[in-house]
Parts: structure tokens; sequence; C-alpha cells
């Protein structure tokens, strides 16, 4: 058997069975509703953006606790079936896998009501760390705080490039974990949570001052702004112009596909335009693109 040259990326965090709904408007309580459309898949950060890593040619590895429930056993499966390795999963008994209500207009926005599981145990003592030393890059989220710390942690020591998904969490984790980043990649609403009341290049500045070599947020339509040590000014990378039909998961597989890139070798601002490519193809599919979907969007 040839030997498998895909860089492996390891992926740490948040995976949740979703429930998504299409729908015509989302309107407020108190209200019955007819849906379009439904479907369950995988979801979460991190899981997502291990789907990307796999669809678009990497050897993703993915940590994460699901519950021992009627939701986590498939949910794992899922992910398998795009290629994910989830051998080393934590099947926690007794425990609740999260799930997700996603509800989806016809522009493609979405209104999400999430319940993050029960009883997954926090303790990072049962990563496999050692599978580290053999990963191209390490790519988490803030939703499993400890797991991403010790792993981050791990990683750096080795010199293994890290990855952090810069979502909407409490100021004091983000303040924990963006200095253990080398990439931090962050959302609109993580950026406010990890500075808050600076501008976006101020946070930006912040978290390269806390120990990151690249600072980033990505602003949908805008493009993502970004910056390392040597910019005295913010980068932008503009956004591809496509019509959305579901936004959701878009950024976690800009995530995905930025660690992936990096894994590759590929320079900041190429690994910049690559992730955009692959997050914008998943808001106007709703569905995780494949690389020569990628390559196509990006040289025609």
């Amino acid at each position: 058997m040839a030997p498998d040259l895909r860089p492996i990326v390891v992926c740490l965090g948040s995976v949740v069975m979703d429930h998504t709904f299409q729908v015509d408007d989302i309107v407020q309580p108190p209200s019955k509703n007819r849906a379009r459309g439904y479907a369950t898949g995988p979801g979460g950060l991190a899981a997502n953006a291990s789907i990307a890593v796999s669809r678009l040619g990497g050897n993703c590895v993915f940590w994460g606790r699901v519950g021992d429930d009627h939701n986590g056993p498939p949910l794992l499966e899922a992910l398998a079936e795009q290629g994910v390795d989830v051998s080393q999963c934590r099947l926690a008994p007794e425990g609740r896998t999260p799930v997700s209500s996603v509800l989806v207009d016809p522009t493609g926005e979405r209104s999400i009501y999430a319940f993050r599981g029960e009883n997954l145990g926090t303790d990072p003592d049962w990563l496999p760390l050692h599978r580290l030393d053999t990963a191209r890059a390490f790519l988490c989220d803030p939703r499993w705080p400890e797991g991403s710390a010790r792993a981050l942690d791990h990683a750096r020591a080795r010199g293994i490039p890290t990855v952090i998904d810069g979502e909407k969490s409490e100021t004091r984790l983000l303040r924990d974990l963006i200095p253990r980043a080398d990439h931090a990649v962050f959302s609109e609403p993580g950026l406010a949570n990890f500075a808050p009341g600076k501008k976006p290049a101020e946070a930006l500045r912040q978290a390269l001052a806390a120990g990151c070599r690249v600072a980033a947020v990505t602003q949908g339509e805008k493009g993502t702004l970004w910056m390392t040590p040597a910019d005295a000014t913010p980068r932008r990378t503009p956004a591809f112009r496509v019509m959305a039909t579901n936004t959701t998961g878009a950024g976690d597989v800009f995530h995905g596909a930025y660690a992936l890139a990096i894994a590759e070798g590929q320079p900041v601002e190429r690994a910049m335009r690559f992730a955009s490519a692959a997050g914008a193809l998943r808001a106007r599919d709703g569905a995780t693109p494949l690389r020569e979907m990628v390559d196509r969007l990006l040289y025609g």
C-alpha cells in the first residue's frame, strides 16, 4: 500500500448534531410556522473545520466529546463518513451530546439555538497528545478550553503550527487561549469579546502583542482583516462574491481550510485567499466544497 502523503491536521473542540430547518422567515414568538425542508448532520466549530480539512485534501484527526446517547455515536459515524478519523474521540458515559436547532431563511441567513451538552467531562488527560507529534498543523476552538489549552501548549513546545477559532466566548477564556496560539482567526463577535471596546485593528494588535504570529478577523462580505508583527497596518483579503443559500458553517470551513493551507506550507496571504474561497463556496452551496471546486474558484 502506498504511504499516505496527505498532511495531518489535528482538530479539537466542538461537535454538534445539527437539526437544520429551511424556513421562509425567522419570526418572533409566539408563533407556529412551517419549514420548507429539514436535515440532520454534524456541526460544531472544530467538527465542521475537520470535514473541510478532509474534503480539501488533508488527513484529519478529530478530538471531541459526545455522550453515549442516541445522538453521540451517529454523530461520530457521520464525521467518519466524511473521511475524518474519530477513533480517539471520547464517548462520555451518561453524557448528553451537544445539539443545535438551525433556522435558515431564503437569503441564507440563520438563527441557531444550541445546547452544549452535559456530563461530557472537562479533564483533558485522555487526549492522545503524542499524535500531534506527526501533525503539520493543529486547530482548536474555545468550546472545550481545558482540552484546547493542553493541546496548544503541547503543539507549541514541538514547533507545530497552531490555529485557534476565536469565536464568541467568555473574555477570560479567549485571553487565556489566544496567547497560546500561533494563528488567531476571530469572528467579529469573538474579537469584540477578546478586546472589548477596541477597534478591529487595535484588537488584532493586542492579539499579536499577546504572542500570536498572525491575527485575523473574518468580516463577511467585507473579507478578512489580518496582521502580522511586521505589519504597521492591517491587510485585507477580499471576500469572493457569491449568492449565499446557507451561511451556517462558512466560518468553520474558513478555519479548516486555513489550517490545511498552513499545514501545506502556504504563505499566510495565500492561505487567507484559499480559506476565503472555501468559506464562500460553503455559504453558496450549504455544503463543504472539494479541493477542485476551490481551485476552480481561485484559478478559473
